[in-house]
């Protein structure tokens, strides 16, 4: 199979483990992943890679866009200090722990270099 009919099939998997998530009513995300860990443990399938610039190109604009439709205004105003305190504080507090922990695990490593390895890390950490 080339690499569109595996994509596609793929998809086609998807929807149909989103459609019986939806029909007996469970966590859509958590039958994915068992889907994808059947998927995986089966022998023989073809692999899939995909370069990382087409998955910011192609997937990450339409799941943005869905968001936005979803998210409400209201609802960002009234849950304002939780956001603000996820997207800054606990981001800050991430960086400062993951720091000090690469500076005492790794012999040698300034400061700098820890807290920019912190800075790099706990954003998808949080």
């Amino acid at each position: 199979m080339h690499n569109f009919e595996t994509v596609l099939t793929l998809l086609v998997g998807v929807t149909l483990l989103a459609l019986m998530a939806r029909r007996f009513q469970l966590p859509t995300p958590a039958l994915l992943v068992v889907g994808g860990l059947l998927v995986a443990v089966v022998p023989g399938l073809p692999t899939v890679q995909f370069d990382p610039r087409l998955v910011f190109l192609i997937f990450v604009p339409p799941l943005l866009y869905r968001a936005s439709l979803l998210a409400s205004y209201r609802d960002v105003r009234a849950n304002f200090r939780p956001i603000l305190s996820l997207g800054v504080g606990h981001v800050l507090f991430a960086t400062i722990v993951i720091a000090w922990v690469a500076h005492n695990a790794i012999p040698g490593l300034p400061w700098a270099s820890a807290f920019a390895l912190g800075a790099v890390v706990s954003p998808p950490d949080v």
